[in-house]
């Protein structure tokens, strides 16, 4: 009996959370979205296209964000020797640094030459390891602080929440994702981020914010000019 009853419990477990999954999805697939045209917001294109394909840095910077949420890579944070995890691996902050990838920017090889100059007064790393540093949030908080144009943590001014920026959050700065051209009703964009979750591509930037935004940032090249990266040939 008893084991009847477990496999009874089990059953109706797995059912539930198909259930909610199922649920979730019709929802998030009927769920209307809006776009800034609606809310009589001017897209801010950047003028420059860093690998030269004919769309610019923001807007790549989203459509690069969005390749990693449509290939959903298992979420792990393990360390990798040389740094990059399989294209089916990742965490919040492989999203980023893919995001820049399908723009034509080394994210890593700033983050690591940012450290590398700044570490005993800005990073504060005990130990400086390649493999790993530009794969935290924290690291990357200071180098958008420090190296990209910043903005407006107060999402009720949609206007200045424009495709392909970056956002961080919590006091530690425990996450991070990139602004969709996706708007809900109120104008507020979608975030795409790794958290884990079913949708990579979610209104959950309003719910978000009230754990506390650390930062808004959108990487203008102009405020990096102080990286040899952009001085190389």
């Amino acid at each position: 009996m008893k084991v009847v009853k477990k496999i009874i419990i089990s059953l109706i477990v797995v059912l539930g959370v198909i259930a909610f999954i199922l649920g979730s999805y019709i929802i998030y697939k009927n769920k209307k979205v809006y776009e800034a045209q609606d809310f009589k917001i001017t897209p801010i294109i950047s003028e420059a296209d860093a690998n030269n394909n004919g769309i610019d840095d923001y807007t790549e910077i989203m459509l690069g964000a969005r390749e990693d949420a449509i290939n959903h890579p298992k979420y792990d944070g393990s360390y990798y020797n040389g740094g990059y995890p399989p294209d089916d691996i990742g965490v919040c902050t492989d999203v980023v640094w893919r995001a820049f990838k399908k723009a034509g920017y080394d994210l890593k090889k700033m983050v690591d030459e940012d450290i590398a100059k700044n570490n005993d007064t800005v990073y504060k790393l005990a130990k400086i390891d390649p493999n790993i540093d530009f794969r935290r949030v924290r690291n990357l908080y200071y180098f958008f602080e420090r190296n990209s144009e910043v903005l407006t943590t107060d999402i009720t001014k949609i206007e200045e929440w424009q495709p392909g920026d970056i956002v961080i959050f919590g006091e530690n700065h425990n996450h991070i994702g990139i602004i969709s051209d996706k708007r809900n009703s109120k104008g507020i964009p979608y975030l795409i981020h790794n958290n884990n979750q079913p949708f990579r591509e979610e209104d959950v930037l309003e719910r978000y914010s009230k754990k506390f935004i650390a930062g808004h940032y959108r990487f203008n090249t102009k405020y990096a000019q102080n990286l040899e990266y952009f001085k190389e040939d």
